[in-house]
């Protein structure tokens, strides 16, 4: 279907790799936690950027310059797990402020976004993964539309995910509110995920 071999592995392939927990995913859930429905979508939308600027990078060759410049890929390597490191870091010490209602500082959606989109882009491993993964479902002779609708399928399920993970998240979020400190202490997992996620990554360039 759409050229592409082994459609149905394709799609379970995709569907796998959503459900791996990355740095993206705790994202999302952060800001839903926070900010409810709005802030989730927000930092969802960011995701998406971050991940298709990836896949039309590494559609056009990017991936191919960046190891031919090693340096440039370690450069960034590094930058990424610094920026997640910081992200993290700035969870752990957030004091749990509320405002006279008990609720979280209303912050505008384009924060989240913001947020999500700069945590995705500074993952810069997530270009080879589609490097590597697009080739294994499509055939040489395969036209460029090919390539096309693989990109669109990863969005497309990539979207209904992150979709359904900010309305689990949010009804979730609700519930935790009548636990006075549930919102700190997933503000802190959050933190600490996301700061291991960093480690791991500086760890990996060394």
């Amino acid at each position: 279907m759409f050229e592409i071999q082994n459609y149905g592995s394709f799609i379970a392939a995709i569907l796998i790799f959503q459900l791996m927990p990355g740095p993206g995913t705790f994202a999302i859930l952060n800001a839903t936690a926070r900010n409810g429905l709005g802030a989730g979508f927000g930092a969802v939308g960011g995701t998406l950027l971050g991940d298709a600027t990836y896949m039309i990078a590494a559609a056009i060759g990017l991936a191919a310059v960046m190891q031919a410049n090693p340096l440039l890929f370690q450069m960034l390597q590094w930058f990424g797990a610094a920026y997640l490191c910081w992200i993290g870091v700035q969870l752990l010490r957030a004091p749990a402020s509320r405002d006279s209602a008990g609720l979280e500082p209303i912050r505008s959606a384009r924060v989240y976004f913001r947020t999500a989109l700069a945590v995705s882009l500074t993952n810069p491993k997530v270009i080879l993964f589609f490097v590597a993964f697009f080739p294994l479902f499509i055939r040489p002779d395969a036209s460029s539309l090919t390539l096309v609708a693989m990109m669109l399928h990863v969005s497309f399920i990539s979207a209904l995910y992150q979709g359904l993970l900010v309305l689990l998240g949010n009804a979730a979020a609700r519930r935790l509110k009548a636990i006075p400190m549930a919102r700190k202490i997933a503000s802190r997992v959050a933190g600490m995920a996301l700061v291991g996620f960093g480690i791991k990554l500086a760890a990996s360039n060394r």
